[in-house]
């Protein structure tokens, strides 16, 4: 089947979903900021198949995400906002004038030329929008981790950055110690302040060591869940459940998992 008529077939069947009296109760209640949890769930699972490496999951999850561009731009249509056909137009209009170097006559020698043309072009559209502030459109929505890095390479851009890891990791010894310090005072204000200082001067570590730090946390979070699934298999070849064990006996375990992870 061709790619416009899988396409064709798709908001067909979004238009019969959303279809009063005889659609799906379901998505007829939806709205834009019902629908946005979802939207940004799916966005994850791309992620996690990615991660994984599994094709034949991508190939659902980006089709699970794709119909949630389907779902907004169908929601849009209604209200005589724009259509799907809007949307597909609009990003390719934006591809095309962000990359001169492949359909017009600038020339990019290199990817970091590239990056500096977009940022260039991004600046520009920055402004005609009337958001002259260098952090201004930097979207709230976006999970906290991705958004102080993409707020910190905005900074850097004109020079506001630590020189090397090592700057970023005396910061981070610094606020660790202010923390410390606000702990004791029992101020749940300010240690929710201080410890999100420390979350966001270690989005900046990640960013000078190359790191994505949501990929990181989510290795991180799956080598914890494996770890513990260790526990308690091994716990239950005696008969045991992870709630009846000493912390002892649990750290042990981890240790072990820790061991046959390393070979």
């Amino acid at each position: 089947m061709a790619a416009s008529s899988a396409i064709d077939d798709l908001l067909a069947l979004m238009a019969a979903l959303r279809t009063p009296g005889s659609g799906c109760p379901w998505d007829l209640e939806q709205d834009f900021r019902t629908i946005a949890p979802y939207t940004i769930e799916e966005a994850y699972e791309v992620a996690d198949a990615i991660e994984r490496g599994d094709m034949d999951e991508l190939k659902g999850e980006l089709g699970d995400l794709l119909f949630q561009t389907v779902f907004h731009a169908r929601m849009a249509e209604e209200q005589g906002a724009f259509t799907f056909a809007d949307v597909a137009r609009a990003i390719t209009g934006k591809m095309r004038e962000r990359h001169p170097h492949v359909f017009g006559d600038a020339d990019a020698r290199d990817a970091e030329e590239q990056t500096r043309q977009w940022e260039a072009q991004k600046a520009e559209e920055r402004a005609a929008k009337g958001r002259a502030g260098l952090l201004d459109d930097v979207p709230v929505g976006l999970p906290g981790l991705t958004r102080a890095v993409k707020l910190q390479r905005r900074a850097a851009r004109i020079g506001f950055d630590w020189k090397n890891p090592r700057d970023v990791l005396d910061k981070i010894a610094e606020e660790t110690e202010e923390l410390v310090d606000v702990i004791g005072s029992g101020n749940q204000d300010r240690i929710e302040d201080e410890f999100g200082d420390l979350l966001f001067v270690m989005a900046n570590l990640s960013r000078h060591l190359n790191v994505d730090p949501e990929a990181a946390i989510r290795r991180a979070n799956e080598k914890f869940s494996r770890r513990f699934r260790h526990i308690e298999k091994r716990l239950a070849e005696t008969g045991r459940a992870a709630d009846g064990a000493t912390l002892e006996e649990m750290e042990k375990l981890w240790v072990e998992a820790k061991g046959m992870e390393r070979g």
